[in-house]
């Protein structure tokens, strides 16, 4: 069970939209008022629901400021180009003890501190957060407190679970957790596809795949062993799966990984930069 203050969510897309279904999730409590805002009416409607504000800035121009007035939490969901001048838009009207958090990558605390006088907080959410299993690195900034950060811990808690870490590492955390998914999505997009070039039909080799991968990370989860004896059961001496597992290592994937997630680092620091 959370109790949560009221809340503002400046800017709910997709990842505002999780949050706030995590809000409104039993077992949640938000003792005050839940304001969303978008730019367009269309957007706004698809996040309307019983007991909260959603308000489009096209028909109401105020509706940043109008939202955090008086909210104990403000999450600052919009693209992070668009962060630095949001925040000084909205500075005088937060709230002096409200605790500002932003899920936009590249966007560091100190930059954040530079606009507000508040407690900030970076969080990075990924999008399994859309079903409640969503994975958060939270980052605080040089005036959050103990008390603020379990604060921003209970809140990203509703779509998932937390990690907490310094902010040195929470761009090397989005490279993983955040950009994770993708790189899941993209190994079932190719093994799909060679079970397709196996003689499978789409819907054969879409069931064979998926349900291969959500019965192995379950399995993974339940039994509490390391991936690696879990594979090393699967894969009998000289068997099929063994000369499989030779291929894969031609491959090395580890090399592979490393680079694919320095790349996306090196992209998060030219984000921080303004590039």
């Amino acid at each position: 069970m959370s109790t949560l203050g009221s809340i503002a969510i400046i800017g709910a897309g997709a990842m505002g939209g999780a949050i706030l279904g995590g809000l409104l999730a039993p077992g949640v409590t938000v003792d005050g008022d839940i304001r969303v805002t978008n730019r367009t009416e269309a957007k706004a409607a698809l996040v309307r629901r019983p007991g909260v504000d959603s308000v489009a800035l096209e028909t109401a121009p105020d509706g940043n400021a109008l939202a955090v007035r008086g909210a104990s939490v403000v999450i600052i969901g919009v693209k992070p180009a668009m962060v630095p001048e949001t925040l000084a838009a909205l500075a005088e009207d937060l709230a002096p003890d409200a605790l500002v958090i932003s899920v936009a990558a590249g966007v560091t605390t100190a930059t954040m501190e530079a606009i507000v006088s508040q407690p900030v907080l970076r969080a990075m959410p990924n999008t399994p957060s859309l079903i409640g299993k969503g994975v958060t690195g939270l980052a605080a900034g040089s005036r959050a407190t103990a008390e603020q950060v379990a604060l921003g811990r209970a809140v990203f808690e509703t779509v998932g679970t937390v990690v907490e870490v310094p902010e040195s590492q929470i761009d090397a955390l989005s490279t993983i957790s955040g950009s994770g998914p993708a790189y899941v999505f993209y190994l079932v997009e190719q093994l799909t596809r060679t079970a397709v070039n196996l003689g499978f039909t789409p819907a054969q080799a879409a069931e064979l795949v998926t349900g291969t991968f959500l019965g192995s990370v379950e399995l993974l989860v339940a039994s509490g062993k390391e991936p690696e004896e879990l594979r090393r059961q699967v894969t009998s001496p000289n068997g099929t799966t063994q000369r499989a597992i030779a291929e894969l290592e031609k491959a090395d994937l580890t090399g592979l990984f490393d680079r694919a997630t320095a790349s996306a680092l090196a992209r998060a620091k030219e984000m921080a930069e303004g590039r």
